[in-house]
């Protein structure tokens, strides 16, 4: 469906109503925030939407910048010997057919010298005898069952941890009190 001028000019009409009608609402809304009077604020928005309005037709359209020509759409002719999509057509054969694939039909060609097998490398033998890696899993260097019992009981014999920081909390609160007592 083609959009004639007849289309623009009803949708220029439509957005220009909108608009008008945007704008009353708007004058309406701080009418009424002023005022606090529905009737002053429903005349002002009256008001406002027809002079909106009479401003908004006085708008003349511009001039076409570019010339654009009728575009008319050819008729095709269809050959009455293709396969129609409205037909249900079958495809048989009724001889055998044999695919056969060369080397010249690969992507890329094997090149003759290269081997047929995978070969993997073991790159843990490459690595260091000191290296971080060999230590975590070297099987001499991890605790007996029993030292890492006797290391879970000696933690857990500690009231404290060594690493935790005493408890301040009585010098705090002296701290504060004695705080008080000054500002008095």
């Amino acid at each position: 469906m083609a959009m004639g001028g007849g289309w623009a000019e009803r949708i220029e009409a439509v957005v220009d109503q909108v608009a008008a009608a945007l704008f009353a609402v708007a004058v309406g809304y701080a009418a009424f925030g002023l005022t606090s009077g529905v009737y002053f604020s429903a005349g002002a928005a009256a008001v406002a939407y027809l002079l909106s309005t009479g401003l908004l037709r006085t708008v003349a359209p511009e001039e076409r910048r570019f010339a654009v020509p009728d575009f008319a759409i050819p008729a095709i002719g269809v050959p009455t010997d293709e396969l129609l999509l409205t037909e249900r057509a079958e495809l048989l054969l009724t001889e055998p057919v044999e695919l056969l694939l060369t080397d010249a039909d690969r992507l890329r060609p094997a090149a003759p010298h290269a081997p047929l097998e995978l070969a993997l490398e073991d790159i843990v033998s490459e690595l260091a005898p000191d290296s971080r890696v060999v230590r975590l899993f070297d099987p001499t260097a991890m605790p007996t069952p029993g030292q890492l019992n006797a290391r879970i009981e000696q933690h857990l014999g500690q009231e404290t941890s060594p690493t935790a920081p005493p408890d301040a909390s009585q010098a705090l609160y002296d701290a504060l009190a004695e705080l008080r007592r000054s500002l008095r």
